[in-house]
């Protein structure tokens, strides 16, 4: 079953930027080409919610909230998912994921994202 791994949270300051990476382990590079991903994310004490949708077409979607700010993108032969992140907010602070759409059972460990002053 495919693993996920998330890197490059951090502490960031409101108005700031970060980058996320997720590497897709064991899974073969046309599988990774031909599947729908997201990036999730999951504040303290709330849901797991779906931020950003990046479609094997191509096609991208965003939430509201994190519209106009995140960018969602991918590097197939190297099977890793982004997501560029700017102008960002308090309320963007929580553990972000990397899955697929729909999300698989496999979840990685995420990487933490605080945008604070």
């Amino acid at each position: 079953q495919a693993q996920f791994v998330e890197s490059g949270g951090g502490l960031a300051q409101p108005g700031g930027s970060l980058t996320l990476s997720c590497a897709a382990q064991r899974m073969i590079t046309s599988t990774f080409t031909a599947l729908d991903f997201g990036w999730y994310r999951q504040a303290h004490g709330n849901q797991r919610e779906l931020v950003a949708q990046l479609y094997s077409s191509g096609g991208t979607m965003y939430g509201d909230s994190v519209k106009g700010r995140f960018t969602i993108s991918k590097n197939s032969s190297r099977k890793r998912l982004f997501l560029q992140m700017n102008n960002l907010k308090p309320d963007d602070t929580a553990v972000y994921y990397c899955n697929t759409i729909p999300a698989t059972d496999s979840w990685g460990l995420g990487t933490q994202v605080t945008v604070s002053s």
